[in-house]
């Protein structure tokens, strides 16, 4: 089989490593990649947004299965568009991608759905918005309604915080009109975890949990990032969690689906705030996070070319999915600067130095003369298994150090 992942972080270069251990893969192409993916796949100068190459390239190289790893391009239809040249296609559709593509449409989603998540009003006007501010108490969350490269999430400490934001997003549309519309929500108080899972034949089937960490600095402070690192299993998703999450949230989006034909094949990401023991959604995604499938596809044990084409055929089954024993926790390495202004281009060493059971997956790295450069604020995602998640730590946090490129940064407490 041709395979093409579309995108270039750490989340594709993990896909392209999982993907690589399947006995039916003879090639893969990834579009854009990263300096890592080239040795496991051919880099084609595509990027992400630009479909209609994707699909002439798809159609040229006679690929047999195409994996979409961003949001952007599921947002703008790329799976509808490349079905309708019928080609094989793991992503959702345009419909279902709403609910990462729009605040507002997720959080009617949930409202109509009576699935626990945090109380808001939507806005698309500055002065209706500034009134409806005084419905909430502080600290409170502006959201723009599109996907604003991630960025568009502000948590408000005051009520001149919160109307600086809204000037900033409804009237100088710093998000241009990915804010033409606003959501107000209350501020959730709880710990944060994730759950990504395959959606097939109208089922959720989730995945191993995975935590992540969002904070830039140790103790879970300063600006949110991307994440910077993350482990597997989450620490907080016991059996009764689980359990509650099925009866009170899976169900309730299962059933969502089907009273709203939307015919959701693909991946459900959600974000959830454990609140006094009760699990409430903060958001979906409809694709794999990143640095959460950084730790996930170590773990995995199934073929995943035969998890994603049964999703696509809508007969993946729960007992598809194995798993390993052993825990996993990656450490992302940054830019200095990141997540605001940083420079990109310095020359990164000592990867060979590393212990060969590191799994190195790349962020943000380009190669040039056969040297390896930055090339993003998100550079190297350090990985490793071990029976317990004390153990994986010990063994990677003795090797970050070994590899070095200017101004780089990671946390040392995930």
């Amino acid at each position: 089989m041709k395979i093409l992942v579309i995108g270039g972080g750490g989340r594709e270069h993990a896909l392209a490593f999982k993907i690589n251990q399947s006995p039916k893969v003879d090639k893969i192409y990834c579009a854009p990649g990263n300096g890592g993916t080239l040795e496991l796949a051919e880099n084609i100068d595509i990027d992400v947004d630009e479909i209609e190459k994707l699909l002439n390239f798809a159609k040229e190289k006679k690929i047999d299965l195409t994996v979409v790893g961003p949001e952007l391009p599921l947002v703008r239809g790329i799976v509808d568009r490349f079905q309708s040249e019928g080609l094989n296609i793991f992503g959702v559709d345009k419909i279902s991608a709403r609910l990462e593509g729009s605040k507002d449409f997720s959080k009617k989603f949930m409202e109509r759905h009576r699935i626990a998540t945090a109380r808001y009003i939507d806005f698309d006007d500055l002065e209706e918005a500034e009134r409806g501010i005084s419905n909430f108490s502080y600290p409170l969350v502006i959201k723009a309604d599109g996907l604003c490269a991630g960025k568009g999430v502000v948590i408000c400490q005051d009520e001149e915080m919160a109307k600086k934001t809204l000037k900033e997003i409804l009237q100088d549309r710093c998000f241009g009109s990915e804010g033409s519309k606003i959501v107000v929500e209350e501020f959730l108080d709880g710990e944060e975890t994730s759950l990504l899972c395959f959606v097939s034949g109208g089922r959720i089937i989730p995945m191993e949990s995975a935590k992540d960490f969002k904070k830039i600095y140790e103790g879970d402070k300063g600006l949110n990032t991307g994440g910077v690192g993350c482990h597997s299993p989450s620490s907080l998703m016991d059996k009764e969690l689980m359990d509650k999450i099925k009866k009170n949230i899976l169900v309730k989006i299962e059933e969502g689906f089907k009273i709203d034909k939307m015919d959701f094949r693909g991946i459900l990401f959600i974000g959830l705030m454990i609140v006094d023991g009760e699990p409430k959604v903060l958001e979906f995604n409809v694709r794999f996070g990143d640095p959460e499938t950084e730790v996930l596809m170590p773990r995995l044990d199934s073929d995943i070319v035969d998890i994603f084409q049964k999703t696509i055929d809508g007969n993946l089954r729960e007992e598809d999915l194995r798993w390993k024993k052993e825990e996993c926790i990656t450490v992302v390495a940054t830019s200095k600067g990141y997540p605001e202004i940083y420079e990109k281009g310095f020359l990164i060493e000592g990867i060979d130095k590393l212990d060969k059971d590191i799994i190195l997956f790349h962020n943000g790295t380009k190669k040039t003369d056969n040297e390896l450069f930055t090339n993003g604020g998100r550079v190297l995602s350090f990985t490793a298994l071990g029976e317990n998640l004390d153990q994986a730590r010990e063994k990677l946090y003795s090797n970050i150090d070994r590899v070095s490129f200017k101004g780089m940064k990671y946390r040392k407490d995930i």
